[in-house]
C-alpha cells in the first residue's frame, strides 16, 4: 500500500459560504414561490416548492465534505471501502461528502504522551457542575497524529545471558511517517507497536549480563567482551531502537529513539545480589589497602636502612614488617606495647 498526498482541495471556506449562500437564495425562492399564491396551485408554484424543498433538504450533504486539520495531523480516506489518498497538510479542505476517515487505533488508549482522552468542556462540563458530578466526555478522533510521541513500555522480568532474572522498562519515541501503511498494513498501529517492542527487548536483553561477566560474547564476532546492560546502556539502547525499527518498518511508524527508563535485579534474587556486590567491592578494597600497605613497609625499611637508625636482621625484619601490616590492614585502630626490655 502506497500513501498518496492530496492537495489542492482547500476550499472548504468557499464551499462553507456556497452552502450559505444557496440555503439564503433557497429560502428566497421558498418565500417568493408563496407569496405568489393566488387560488388554485399552479405547477409554477408546485415546481418552486419542491425544488427548494429539495435543496433545502439535500444542501447539506455537502457540509459533510469539509474537513479541518490541525499542524502534525493527518486523515486517510476511504470511498466505499477504496483507498482515496492522505490529507497531511494543515488547513480548511473540502472533499467528497461520501469519503470516510479510517484510524483502526482511534480508541486505543496507551500509556504515553499525547495519546490520552480528552474531556468535554463548556456546556457538558457547566451541566455536569450543574448536577454536582463531573461528566467526562470522551471524543474520539479518525485523525492521526505526525507528531513525536512516546511510548512508556511497562517493566518486564528477563533472563539475562547468565539466567539471572532481571526487570527492566524501556522508553520508546516513535512518530507516524507512511499513513496508508500504518492504517493498512497492520489491524492496530499502536498494540502492533507496544508487540514489537516487548519482542525486541526480550531478543536483546537476553544477549547480555547485567554486569560485566567473563566469556560472554555480547557483539556476536567470537570475541568476549565487557558488555553489560548496567555499563553498557547506550549501546543496548541503540540495539534494542534498531531492532525496533526493523520490525515496525512495515507499519510506517519510525522509532526515533529508545532508553532504558529502569534496570534492577528481580526481588527473588536482588537481596542475594547485593551481597555479591558488597563483596566484590570488600575484595577490592581489600586489596587496594594490601597494596599500599605493602609499599607502605618496605619504604619504611628502606628509610631505616639509609640513615642507619637501626640494623634489622632477617628475623626482625619479619617481625617489624608482620606488625606494620597487622596495623595497617586492620579494621581498628591499633594499641601499641611498649617494650622495655630486650627482644631476646
Amino acid at each position: 500500500m502506497e500513501e498518496k498526498i492530496l492537495s489542492g482541495k482547500k476550499n472548504g471556506m468557499k464551499v462553507l459560504l456556497s452552502v450559505l449562500l444557496i440555503y439564503v437564495l433557497d429560502i428566497a425562492l421558498f418565500a417568493v414561490s408563496v407569496s405568489h399564491v393566488q387560488g388554485p396551485a399552479t405547477p409554477l408554484w408546485v415546481v418552486g416548492v419542491v425544488v427548494s424543498s429539495f435543496v433545502f433538504l439535500t444542501a447539506w450533504i455537502l457540509l459533510c465534505g469539509l474537513k479541518v486539520l490541525r499542524p502534525q495531523e493527518a486523515l486517510v480516506l476511504t470511498l466505499f471501502g477504496k483507498y482515496v489518498g492522505t490529507l497531511k497538510d494543515s488547513g480548511f479542505y473540502f472533499v467528497n461528502p461520501f469519503c470516510t476517515g479510517v484510524n483502526p487505533a482511534a480508541k486505543t488508549r496507551l500509556n504515553q504522551s499525547g495519546d490520552v482522552s480528552e474531556t468535554g468542556s463548556g456546556m457538558a462540563a457547566l451541566m455536569g457542575a450543574a448536577q454536582g458530578a463531573a461528566t467526562n466526555v470522551t471524543v474520539y478522533s479518525n485523525k492521526l497524529s505526525l507528531k513525536i510521541m512516546t511510548l512508556n513500555n511497562s517493566r518486564q522480568k528477563i533472563n539475562d545471558c547468565l539466567g539471572n532474572p532481571i526487570e527492566i522498562g524501556i522508553a520508546v519515541t516513535w512518530r507516524i511517517v507512511d499513513t496508508a501503511k500504518a492504517v493498512f498494513n497492520v489491524e492496530n498501529y499502536k498494540e502492533f507497536l507496544s508487540l514489537q517492542c516487548d519482542s525486541a527487548l526480550r531478543n536483546v536483553v537476553r544477549i547480555y549480563p547485567y554486569d560485566v561477566a567473563p566469556n560472554v560474547d555480547t557483539t556476536g564476532d567470537g570475541v568476549a567482551d565487557e558488555g553489560s546492560l548496567r555499563g553498557s546502556s547506550e549501546v543496548v539502547a541503540a540495539r534494542i531502537r534498531d531492532e525496533i525499527q526493523a520490525r515496525v518498518k512495515e507499519a510506517g511508524i519510525e522509532v526515533v529513539e529508545a532508553r532504558i527508563t529502569y534496570l534492577a535485579y528481580a526481588a527473588e534474587i536482588a537481596a542475594v545480589m547485593l551481597q555479591r556486590q558488597q563483596a566484590s567491592a570488600i575484595i577490592d578494597a581489600r586489596k587496594m589497602i594490601v597494596d599500599g600497605a605493602v609499599g607502605m613497609v618496605e619504604m619504611a625499611l628502606e628509610r631505616l636502612n639509609e640513615r642507619g637508625v637501626v640494623e634489622l636482621d632477617e628475623e626482625r625484619k619479619a617481625a617489624m614488617v608482620s606488625n606494620l601490616l597487622v596495623v595497617l590492614c586492620g579494621n581498628r585502630d591499633a594499641q601499641p606495647i611498649v617494650n622495655s626490655g630486650s627482644l631476646y
